[in-house]
């Protein structure tokens, strides 16, 4: 595996491209459930390499996604939400690393999503990171025509705990989260596509213990652990989905990959899932040269491709 660049933290910011790009979620700016909140936004870079940037972002109040738009769009998107164990989000690993796979070759319309934290104070904390990926997932096609997307081909995309976020906005779409603020929050938040890198799922014997506390507390009861462990909230109707984890991942567990795939074969819905021997956790598109993890992007963009196949207006 390549070297790892790291240093202490230093102050730094979304770039000047992101910044251009920036698309807020919520109107007025601050996330419902968010008025009160007392943290500043603050992103900071910890690698020394500037070809491998690693920038994480804490003390989100105005939720909002970077949309990074291709050279020749194949008319799909990718909704992407990013790791950071529910105490930050990882911005570039599981975030601007995949722009040139995904929206350079591939031709996705690429949002990354700065969604808030649970353990920073915001009302209903446990949920705001759903409510924020319900609402963008409705804002992208609320503006499909603008960025020249096929409304029915919007794909979810989790990283660890960003698995977990894009894995709750795969069976609790509907679920009412926050109140409807505008128009746009009547249309529907289901993905047609999930795709899980990686993810936490469990809240129990087989949870990430820094992801469990940062949503549930110290001291969740059995019932919390219960609600927020996705395996529990698997149904028929759900999207189709991709899973794929890496058996030496000390960090997640497979069993949370495991326990949420059986879950999906029981309720009958479509999946595809990839266990590899050798990954660790984390790894994105970076950390896997020399391993058979490096084809994951190409199976993932055949896999969403087969699912639209029937799509009036697929270009295939």
């Amino acid at each position: 595996m390549p070297m790892r660049h790291a240093i202490a933290e230093t102050p730094s910011s979304d770039t000047p491209e992101e910044t251009a790009s920036r698309i807020e979620l919520w109107p007025g700016g601050i996330a419902p459930g968010s008025e009160r909140v007392a943290v500043e936004q603050r992103i900071v870079e910890r690698s020394d390499d500037p070809a491998l940037p690693d920038r994480v972002v804490t003390g989100v109040t105005r939720p909002y996604m970077v949309v990074h738009r291709p050279a020749k769009p194949n008319g799909a998107a990718l909704l992407v939400m990013p790791g950071g164990a529910y105490r930050r989000i990882v911005l570039d690993k599981e975030g601007s690393a995949l722009v040139p796979v995904f929206a350079g070759q591939m031709g996705y319309t690429v949002f990354v999503l700065r969604y808030r934290l649970p353990g920073e104070g915001h009302d209903a904390a446990r949920d705001v990171p759903l409510a924020d990926a319900q609402r963008a997932m409705r804002l992208i096609r609320a503006r499909a025509s603008e960025w020249g997307i096929d409304p029915a081909r919007v794909a979810a995309m989790g990283f660890s705990a960003g698995g977990h976020v894009a894995a709750s906005l795969g069976t609790r779409y509907d679920d009412a989260v926050h109140g409807p603020e505008d128009p746009i929050d009547a249309l529907p938040a289901r993905p047609d596509a999930l795709l899980l890198m990686y993810p936490v799922i469990d809240m129990g014997a087989y949870a990430h213990p820094l992801s469990r506390e940062k949503l549930l507390g110290p001291t969740p009861s059995p019932a919390d652990m219960e609600a927020y462990s996705l395996q529990n909230r698997v149904r028929a109707g759900m999207p189709p989905t991709f899973v794929l984890h890496a058996g030496d991942d000390a960090s997640v567990s497979i069993d949370n990959s495991l326990v949420f795939v059986d879950a999906l074969r029981r309720a009958g819905v479509p999946h595809e899932f990839h266990a590899y021997a050798e990954g660790g956790h984390g790894f994105g598109v970076r950390d896997i040269g020399g391993l058979s993890l490096v084809l994951w992007p190409t199976m993932a963009d055949a896999w969403m491709r087969a699912q639209w196949r029937e799509v009036p207006g697929d270009a295939e």
